[in-house]
């Protein structure tokens, strides 16, 4: 009985206890007008001699001074737990939360993260660059990122296409790219992304050359010339209602989802409106050479190939007022800028440090001589954005530029026809050209055995325009001819022949993959013949299903003709004449001689062939009619096609002096000349067979006369068999299809063109 006693007692002190004490500390704390205030997170001594004191006024003793730290301790994890639910989403770059610039709290109060000043801070940055624990970013998933290029002429249009391929490989988001430029990076980009068709992307063009007065009156020394200069003039260029962007050269290369970078902007605070990367060259600390001069910059100063741009603030800050102040004064003593838009970006921040946030070292690793890009990474892990930003380009003086060049060598040659990735789960904008071609395709029957023959007249090819530079003065007398032509891999080297035999304008449709493409490049590169011509557009169709769409290329070809006339030949056939001064300037005069411009003439080009890979070329008619007596050689496709070029009548050619007419026959398919805007090859001819054919059809179906020229001809090089041709050969569907498709255009032809066309009808019946 007296231990249950005691245990009650014992309950019940304690119960008391539980009650009275919390209700003690509420008077204790009343009694003195106590109140809890946040601290910050600093050392306690100080604060807690204050707060002893004031507990000393009130009597208080050592309970008291325990039970008040005990408060102050729950208040101080209180704020803490504040202070981490109070930040913004960590970027999944798990280097941004660690790379912290452990000097910034002294020197550089512009930003709270980057890689340092000095070989410490990118070293520090560098072990940061690497995270345990990889974290999705800070972007929703159907967020669209906004991302603004300057790109201007032939060669960086090329650059740029690398850039998108990257970023398009490992984009998780919509993306909106507004592109700065002139109308030869224009005509070529609108082109490649209207083909491309690559779903939740937006392609927006904004004319240079209505920038240039922005920029015009900065004299700049770098290589971009006034293009190098408009990112200056973004603010006022980009749509007023976009806030942030992200601004990007075009020898930039992506390692990482550009979600990633987009995130960083969460990061902004206070007045941060450019996010950029240290500088890794010494360019700006001027010690690069005697006398070398830079323009001002905040101790390395930034590089301007990777930007972020919060344009609504920047629009509130006046921002061109600012840079153009800045520029002024600026030039005063410096006369020109040497890195173009850089230098005035760094003049301006120098001024202003508190505009900048500055990005860890990964987001713009720059490869160009002597730079401290080494110290940006550790790990192939590190990496985010690579930066050619040296002329040498893949020549740059590197230790690890073998792996770089690789990296980069991956997205160029990477077929971009396998980055039409949906992005499910996000609504995009209606594509009416990708919606009319699922439906046609939808359409077609896919048990039927020509199935594949009709779906290739409807397939997209994704489309370089002017592959490599161009030039072109139109001549003033109106009678220039571009020779049309198309080819593959495995005709490349005959370009050369053609380019000897052809001193004019030529327009040529390539069908290749991305890496043929580069193989291409390098080729014409490495020819001084091809070099040597800057009149020849060249256009990659990129390679896409089982058959060789030579229609489609042969219009690819006709539609960048820019001379009144063009002549519609192939590849392998050396254009010659029996005149001293070559089949281009003989075309020319008889548009003039055959009134070409007030009438419908397609003028025929006697075609012929030889067996032999080793001739020496007939340089006059009385020569070829020899080696035609001799068996050295023949009219073309004699031995299997006579049909083809019979027409041309040869044997009138042999004695012709003036132009002579000739009436159209079933299946004739001479070579022409026409004028610019004589009627396209239909599409559903792909690979061997009917393909010019169908095209001779429709030019005497609109009543073109058809022309033979007595002092021209072209003789076929000899090569081996196409794939298609063999494909021909061996395949009895193949030609059961290319039956089917011969009559179901006869019959489009009778319903165009009615009575008139009934003739092909009768032609083919009889043949």
């Amino acid at each position: 009985m007296l231990g249950m006693c005691r245990g009650r007692r014992k309950f019940l002190a304690a119960s008391l206890a539980l009650l009275f004490i919390p209700a003690l500390t509420w008077l204790y704390l009343s009694a003195g007008n106590f109140q809890v205030k946040p601290l910050p997170l600093s050392p306690l001594l100080p604060q807690l001699s204050t707060l002893t004191a004031r507990g000393g006024a009130l009597g208080g003793g050592v309970s008291r001074e325990a039970l008040e730290l005990r408060v102050r301790e729950v208040e101080e994890e209180n704020q803490l737990l504040r202070r981490e639910l109070s930040r913004p989403p960590r970027s999944p770059a798990g280097p941004a939360s660690h790379h912290t610039n452990h000097r910034g709290n002294q020197s550089k109060t512009h930003s709270e993260e980057g890689t340092g000043d000095n070989e410490a801070g990118l070293k520090a940055g560098s072990s940061g660059n690497r995270s345990d624990c990889v974290q999705q970013p800070a972007v929703d998933k159907c967020e669209t990122i906004h991302v603004a290029i300057v790109c201007a002429g032939y060669n960086a249009s090329r650059d740029v296409v690398t850039l998108v391929k990257s970023v398009l490989f490992h984009r998780r988001n919509p993306l909106h790219f507004h592109i700065i430029t002139d109308s030869t990076a224009q005509q070529i980009l609108a082109s490649l992304f209207r083909t491309w068709m690559v779903p939740a992307v937006r392609v927006d063009f904004y004319d240079a050359d209505e920038l240039k007065a922005e920029v015009s009156w900065i004299p700049n020394k770098h290589y971009s010339g006034i293009y190098g200069l408009m990112k200056l003039v973004l603010t006022k260029t980009l749509p007023p209602d976009l806030q942030k962007v992200i601004v990007l050269d075009t020898d930039i290369t992506f390692a990482t989802d550009i979600a990633e970078l987009w995130a960083v902007f969460h990061k902004f605070k206070g007045q941060q409106v450019l996010g950029l990367v240290e500088n890794q060259s010494d360019w700006y600390l001027g010690n690069l050479w005697k006398n070398h001069r830079p323009w001002p910059a905040l101790e390395r100063g930034f590089n301007t190939g990777v930007i972020l741009l919060l344009l609504d603030r920047l629009r509130k800050l006046r921002w061109e007022q600012m840079w153009r102040l800045t520029a002024e004064r600026e030039l005063m003593s410096m006369l020109s800028t040497s890195l173009a838009d850089q230098d005035i970006f760094n003049a301006v921040i120098k001024q202003n440090p508190f505009l900048v946030h500055q990005l860890p070292c990964f987001w713009n690793v720059q490869l160009s001589d002597h730079t401290r890009s080494e110290k940006c990474y550790k790990d192939v892990s590190d990496l985010k954005v690579i930066h050619w930003n040296s002329p040498k380009k893949l020549r740059v003086k590197n230790k690890h530029v073998e792996f770089f060049r690789n990296l980069y060598l991956t997205f160029l040659e990477y077929d971009g026809n396998l980055l039409r990735r949906e992005l499910f789960g996000c609504p995009s904008e209606t594509d009416h050209n990708s919606e009319n071609l699922q439906k046609t395709l939808s359409e077609l029957d896919e048990d039927d055995p020509c199935y594949e023959f009709r779906r290739e007249r409807f397939t997209v090819h994704r489309t370089h325009l002017y592959f490599l530079h161009y030039e072109y003065e139109p001549s003033t007398d109106h009678t220039d001819v571009t020779l049309v032509a198309q080819l593959s891999m495995d005709r490349l080297q005959m370009l050369e022949a053609i380019c000897k035999h052809w001193e004019g304008p030529i327009s040529l449709a390539l069908y290749l993959s991305d890496a043929e493409a580069q193989q291409f490049l390098r080729y014409t590169q490495g020819s001084e013949v091809l070099m040597s011509r800057g009149n020849v557009g060249y256009h990659i169709v990129y390679k896409e299903g089982q058959f060789y769409p030579v229609n489609l290329l042969r219009n690819v070809a006709m539609r960048q003709v820019n001379t009144p006339y063009m002549f519609l030949s192939d590849i392998d056939f050396l254009p010659i004449d029996t005149v001293m001064y070559g089949l281009y300037e003989y075309l020319r005069k008889s548009v003039v001689q055959l009134d070409m411009a007030n009438s419908k003439k397609a003028l025929v080009v006697p075609a012929f062939e030889t067996l032999r890979y080793r001739l020496s070329y007939p340089k006059s008619k009385a020569e070829l009619l020899s080696q035609l007596d001799m068996g050295t050689l023949f009219t073309f496709r004699y031995h299997v096609w006579t049909k083809g070029h019979a027409p041309t009548n040869f044997a009138k050619w042999r004695t012709a002096t003036t132009p002579y007419r000739v009436q159209w026959e079933a299946d004739f398919e001479p070579y022409v000349m026409v004028r610019r805007d004589s009627p396209e090859y239909d599409r559903r001819f792909v690979g061997f067979g009917w393909n010019k054919v169908a095209h001779i059809m429709e030019l005497d179906a609109q009543e073109y006369e058809f022309v033979v020229l007595p002092n021209a001809y072209m003789i076929h090089m000899p090569h081996a068999p196409s794939f298609d041709i063999t494909k021909f050969r061996s395949n009895k569907q193949y030609r059961v299809c290319l039956k089917t498709l011969k009559e179901e255009f006869q019959q489009n032809m009778s319903r165009r063109y009615g009575f008139a066309a009934l003739k092909y009808m009768t032609a083919e019946n009889n043949s």
